[in-house]
């Protein structure tokens, strides 16, 4: 009788600790007089006697178990009138604490610590502080759908130290980097993190349920903050830069090397509680690293990765509807007018980015969840060098002076839903035409959360020379939270709606359907951590006038193993279809059926060295033209300083069929092969967690190699093309880049950087066959080279004013 009484009161114990998981958590909030000091050793009397936050709960690789005695989270909090501050210490073995050093910003292999606060506790939107175990942080904006947007940043201070019991973090975290109302009693959504690299556990101090949809809605609560207010929210960063460049023009009255001086600042001000607005006056992108250009033989544009920070810092509003491509301000502009160049004139110097002059940014959130945006930014005139037939240089305008605006209201609802109006406005001095873009949103959730359904109607008008105006809509919605998964989404656009001016956009005039479905095991078992599968379906037609033009299928499933190694194995199939953009002139191209399949190896990134990468096979059905994708890369970690990265990729294409040119109205195709190699090689040298270098050298090669050409019939098939072999059709490209970049942060907020590039392009008609010949073409080819210095310092207002007021003593 005492066994089965045994067993049952180790039964129900299991299943109150399997509820415990899921309570809120909540920690009581205590005001201290005496203020830490924050150097990682934590023998400041004010922590003595202040409740623990511990008993951290498994993320991964097992969710809901509670960490162990021996490897347990013990954090402390407290706040005063200016700032919250973080006790913590991370029981564990001090020899196997991961602890590498890498620049700010970034997490390396190492362990780490967080923190993440909901000030106004909406569940919706929050803040995240982290500190690895070498001292480096890193810090983050989430949203309400759980996006972490890295590219915030704050100025903070923190201190770790290991020592015999593991490892101990400080923070301290001013209100002046928050956002938070002036109650005089507030509560606020908390939550702590913590990951041991080595094993890949995370753990959280409340539970975050990988089958709950949401990440900022999962927190625990601090109570009872009590008598504190927002600071005035001011700061300053103003820059200097210099330029030095080197480009081999080796023409009379163009010089060789030129170099130039520049300066702004950065501004930024809380203008209330709960809205801040940043500026930069005449920034400077230079120091940015370079895009990763390719050859494209596609008819739509490629989308490159934005990054220039303020671009992309605290940008969450603007990027509701996927109305906002911030690179279309400055660096690819949509619009180029070169209507004032004659047939005899031949261009000297083509400017491809148009100088930002100032962008502006206003965003906040009122206490009834009502998010604002307002964003403007304005780009000088581009200028085209060009010479006429008798040796006459003039400059053209090819681009006037624009302005871009976005405006955002934002409101959020319950079950962290929210109803959302985006427009965005591109006004162009001049004759050129402006373009405006609204968009009404929504996105509503069930009370459990488990259900979904959100969607949206644009509108864009262009006004111009003439004037033209279309609409989209999307509606989508499923089931988000649980094993199983699944979703049905249904877009639509007319064939004048066109969102490019500001936005990503490739076509329109479509009605696609979509449904996908999932089902993810997280629980592990004796040889995996987790397993997901997907199976997707999509079929799209023309709006107008409604013909089909692809049906495809998607399935595949990921893996991660117990030894911390994933793998990934996924097929696709497209059946034969209608392309209306292929041609380029209108005509409809009966692009033929296709399938392949793939796999992906990663291995477990914690090992000092590490390898991985994919095998993926397709086949087109017409010519049986066969692609193949090989990628490898490797990773080697000497020391917690220095570290190398090796990308190999390797992808030739046979027998492929697609446009090549046009003579007048008539498309001609051509049956080709193409190979790309793109090999890449990074490395990184981090002095201390406040200065380093990085390095990246890329190289990419791409060809095409027409075999036979084909004219494109009025019912979209081929017919062997009769006429004369068209020539110049061939393509050679080749891109090779270095960006070595020093950094140095020499005060909070402040730094140092240096930065070093080498770049040059070729573009031929004509192949060379070999990768070495290609290598050695490039590399011979005349660079460009270039040598900045920038220096950019942080000053606070109140820091500021504090030492005016109480001036040193000497």
């Amino acid at each position: 009788m005492l066994r089965y009484l045994t067993l049952f009161l180790i039964c129900f114990y299991s299943i109150c600790q399997a509820q415990d998981v899921h309570k809120q958590r909540q920690l009581n909030a205590v005001r201290t007089s005496a203020t830490p000091k924050i150097d990682g050793i934590l023998d400041d009397a004010c922590w003595v006697d202040v409740p623990i936050a511990t008993d951290f709960i498994e993320l991964r690789p097992t969710p809901g178990r509670i960490e162990p005695k021996n490897k347990r989270t013990e954090i402390k909090m407290l706040y005063d009138d200016v700032a919250v501050y973080f006790y913590a210490r991370m029981f564990d073995n001090p020899d196997s604490v991961s602890h590498e050093l890498v620049s700010r910003d970034n997490i390396g292999t190492a362990d780490f610590i967080s923190v993440i606060l909901d000030p106004f506790y909406d569940k919706m939107n929050g803040n995240g502080f982290f500190v690895t175990a070498a001292g480096v942080q890193f810090d983050a904006k989430y949203s309400q759908v759980g996006d972490e947007d890295p590219n915030w940043n704050a100025v903070w201070e923190s201190a770790v130290k290991i020592d015999k019991e593991g490892w101990t973090c400080e923070m301290k975290i001013p209100y002046s980097a928050l956002r938070f109302s002036g109650k005089d009693i507030q509560n606020w959504g908390l939550n702590f993190s913590r990951r041991i690299q080595r094993t890949n556990v995370q753990t959280f101090w409340n539970f975050v349920d990988p089958k709950v949809n949401g990440f900022i809605n999962q927190e625990g609560l601090w109570m009872d903050v009590k008598d504190i207010k927002p600071p005035l929210r001011l700061s300053f960063s103003p820059y200097v830069s210099a330029y030095i460049n080197h480009y081999p023009v080796n023409q009379p009255g163009i010089k060789n090397t030129t170099s130039r001086f520049n300066g702004g600042m950065d501004v930024k001000y809380g203008i209330n509680n709960s809205f801040t607005l940043d500026m930069t006056l005449v920034p400077d992108f230079g120091q940015v690293q370079s895009d990763n250009r390719i050859l494209n033989l596609t008819p739509f544009e490629v989308k490159f990765n934005e990054n220039r920070q303020f671009f992309t810092e605290g940008t969450e509003l603007f990027n509701k509807g996927d109305l906002f491509y911030s690179k279309r301000i400055g660096s690819i502009p949509k619009y180029y007018n070169y209507s004032g160049l004659n047939s005899s004139d031949k261009v000297i110097k083509d400017q491809t980015e148009a100088k930002v002059l100032n962008a502006t940014k206003i965003s906040g959130r009122t206490a009834k969840g009502l998010g604002i945006g307002i964003f403007n930014a304005i780009t000088n005139s581009m200028q085209t060098e060009v010479e006429d037939a008798q040796g006459n240089s003039r400059n053209v305008e090819t681009q006037p002076l624009t302005n871009y605006n976005i405006f955002v209201l934002d409101q959020s609802l319950k079950n962290n839903s929210s109803a959302t109006f985006v427009n965005t406005n591109v006004l162009r001095q001049g004759s050129a035409y402006d373009a405006n873009v609204s968009a009404l949103l929504f996105s509503l959730n069930d009370k459990k959360n488990i259900y979904f359904v959100n969607g949206g109607g644009k509108m864009s008008y262009l006004r111009g020379a003439t004037t033209s105006s279309g609409y989209s809509y999307n509606l989508k919605f499923g089931k988000q939270s649980g094993n199983f998964t699944w979703s049905y989404l249904q877009q639509y656009a007319d064939n004048k709606f066109d969102p490019s001016d500001m936005g990503f956009f490739t076509n329109n005039n479509f009605l696609d359907q979509r449904a996908n479905f999932g089902y993810q095991v997280y629980k592990p078992s004796s040889w995996y951590n987790q397993i997901q599968s997907w199976l997707n379906f999509a079929y799209s037609r023309r709006a107008i006038p409604g013909d089909y033009q692809s049906f495809g299928i998607e399935t595949g499933a990921y893996v991660q193993y117990k030894n911390l190694w994933s793998s990934e194995l996924n097929g696709n199939y497209e059946a034969k279809r209608n392309d209306f953009y292929e041609a380029r002139n209108g005509q409809v191209y009966k692009a033929p059926e296709n399938y392949g399949v793939a796999l992906y190896i990663n291995p477990n990134r914690a090992k000092a060295y590490n390898f991985g990468g994919n095998i993926r096979y397709q086949e087109q059905q017409l010519f049986k033209g066969r692609s193949y994708n090989f990628f490898f890369f490797q990773n080697l970690r000497l020391n917690d300083k220095l570290a190398f990265g090796l990308d190999l990729s390797f992808n030739p294409n046979y027998n492929y069929v697609n446009w090549a040119t046009a003579q007048g109205n008539q498309a001609i195709f051509s049956r080709y092969d193409r190979r790309t190699v793109e090999n890449s090689f990074d490395a990184k040298y981090t002095l201390s967690n406040l200065m380093g270098f990085t390095v990246v050298l890329r190289h990419y090669w791409s060809d095409r190699r027409n075999k036979e050409f084909f004219l494109l019939k009025p019912d979209g098939n081929l017919t062997n093309y009769e006429g004369a072999t068209p020539t110049g059709t061939d393509r050679n490209y080749n891109v090779f880049n270095i960006d070595l970049i020093y950094t140095w942060q020499f005060a909070p907020g402040s730094t140092l950087s240096v930065s070093y590039k080498d770049a040059a392009e070729t573009y031929e008609t004509f192949y060379t066959q070999r990768y070495n010949r290609n290598l050695d073409g490039i590399l011979s080819s005349p660079q460009n080279n270039s040598l900045s210095v920038k220096v950019l310092y942080y000053v606070d207002y109140l820091s500021l004013r504090k030492k005016k007021t109480h001036p040193a003593k000497i």
